[in-house]
């Protein structure tokens, strides 16, 4: 309690609650000039609560205001005016605290309450499991979700589809096949809610299959159900089926909404779909998503994959307001084009704007460094990064700038940047190390990246095949012929290449 109302006080001779707050703001006039006969401002932003003038009624009103404005301090006062008016224990009462509290991001106070109730109601227990998810905490809500099966509480189409949002997120698979049980005996199975809470997360478990089962006996599809699906088909790299799917959503007039645009574009983008692409930009034009970034960007994405850069920067110059995803999309579809003089030019933009760069801005600037043989900015670009405290460093960008050193023969550095990393050097960076030491022949350090590359990869011929190469490469013929010996004595294989042929009109022939 005290950490709660450390600034609330009661007057005894008024008998009213002074809550004294640190500044006054717009949550304090709305509330006086709605309840002006129970509240009075004083001076330095002190508000006092009249408990005789207000009524629960009114103070569910207030704490309803608290919920809407999220205001915690104004929250806190109607907590300690509830106490005061005997309204703790009262359902309804502690249902909106929850809410508050858990609206707030103080899950704390809010299990407190839930904890002290001398009943709880269906409201109260997917209220509280709601806070856990918003707020991230899923593995909380899912204990939570537990022992409301285990107390026998009857369960809603709310609480199992906010349960399998925890699901989703954690990529519990098992939990969702025990939830989707429980839903079918509620037959809740086929609800719009439940079923398409049940899909994502079969679709986010690469369990595609199920989820289409599952779309399939769900009542009444919603735009969400569907949208859901396509995503779910375009994550698992199953682009035409979702493009398959687009075509029957049209022809049974479901809505468009931008996520379902932004799914198809991708889609789009993935099988090089020229004409399909122009034809979703008309429906984005029509139904008004041009200005939403996300589809913005999914559509520069698509020219640029079919090879239309000069209307994928029309589309990106279009939009007067952009932000990082935008210009991310942009400057990685300038790099895959060759365009690399463009797209630091864009970067230059992108900081003049003001829009700080993230990520994957930084991740597509060393990559435009790496195909262009460009070290020097490249090392700038990785320093601009470290330096950056908004932005944390991932082992793609160390991959990536490990890449950069290697390709322009500085594999000296390149290690010592493993060595300094704050991550264990991965099998990508120790075959590209390999394949630098290969081409600039540093027999010493190739034998180092090889050992690791062994250790991770035992069964990998191509990584003894390469190692032999540098020996030879150097003229040490009788350490290449060791390693040639070696990988015949292990059985360990070397991926063939392969090359693939349609001709029109009959199946593929694979070339070795």
């Amino acid at each position: 309690m005290a950490i709660w109302f450390k600034h609330l006080a009661i007057n005894q001779r008024t008998k009213s609650l002074i809550v004294l707050c640190s500044g006054l703001h717009f949550g304090a006039r709305f509330f006086c000039n709605k309840f002006n006969h129970g509240i009075a401002i004083k001076d330095k932003g002190h508000v006092r609560f009249d408990r005789n003038l207000i009524d629960m009624f009114s103070l569910h009103e207030l704490l309803q205001q608290c919920v809407k404005r999220r205001s915690l301090m104004f929250g806190n006062a109607c907590h300690g005016l509830a106490i005061h008016l005997g309204l703790v224990t009262d359902t309804i009462t502690c249902n909106i605290l929850i809410n508050l509290y858990t609206k707030c991001g103080r899950n704390d106070c809010a299990r407190h309450i839930f904890d002290a109730m001398p009943f709880r109601s269906m409201v109260s227990w997917n209220t509280m499991i709601a806070g856990y998810i918003c707020s991230g905490n899923d593995l909380q809500a899912l204990k939570l979700f537990s022992k409301m099966h285990q107390e026998g509480i009857q369960m809603s189409e709310f609480t199992l589809s906010s349960t399998l949002c925890a699901c989703a997120a954690r990529h519990a698979s098992r939990g969702c096949k025990q939830l989707h049980t429980v839903a079918i005996k509620l037959a809740l199975d086929s609800n719009s809610f439940v079923g398409t809470a049940v899909l994502d997360v079969y679709a986010k478990c690469n369990m595609i299959n199920d989820a289409c089962l599952v779309f399939e006996k769900i009542a009444e599809k919603t735009a969400v159900t569907w949208s859901t699906l396509f995503a779910g088909l375009v994550q698992n790299g199953l682009h035409e089926d979702a493009l398959c799917l687009f075509q029957s959503s049209q022809r049974e007039g479901m809505q468009l909404t931008e996520f379902t645009l932004s799914a198809m574009l991708s889609t789009c983008a993935s099988l090089a779909l020229m004409i399909e692409g122009i034809q979703l930009h008309a429906a984005i034009i029509k139904c008004g998503f041009h200005d939403n970034f996300f589809v913005a960007s999914s559509l520069v994405n698509v020219y640029a994959r079919c090879g239309q850069i000069d209307k994928a920067y029309l589309v990106f110059a279009d939009r007067r307001d952009k932000n990082v995803v935008l210009w991310n999309a942009m400057i990685s579809s300038l790099t895959r084009h060759g365009n690399f003089l463009e797209a630091m030019v864009l970067f230059e933009k992108m900081q003049q704007s003001g829009i700080p760069p993230n990520e994957v801005t930084y991740l597509s600037m060393l990559s435009v460094c790496g195909h262009a043989g460009l070290v020097e900015e490249a090392r700038c670009y990785f320093s601009l990064l470290i330096s950056d405290q908004t932005v944390e460093p991932n082992v793609l960008h160390y991959s990536c700038m490990v890449d950069v050193l290697g390709r322009s023969g500085n594999t000296d550095e390149a290690w010592e940047l493993m060595q300094r990393m704050p991550f264990e050097p991965t099998t990508s960076m120790w075959g590209s190390l390999l394949g630098s030491c290969h081409k600039y022949r540093n027999i010493g350090l190739a034998r180092l990246a090889a050992e690791q590359l062994f250790k991770l990869e035992p069964e990998n011929g191509g990584n003894h095949a390469l190692l032999s190469d540098v020996y030879a490469a150097s003229g040490s013929w009788e350490n290449a012929a060791l390693v040639r010996n070696y990988l015949n004595d292990t059985g360990a294989k070397k991926d063939m290449g392969s090359s693939w042929i349609y001709a029109k009109g009959t199946d593929a022939h694979i070339f070795g």
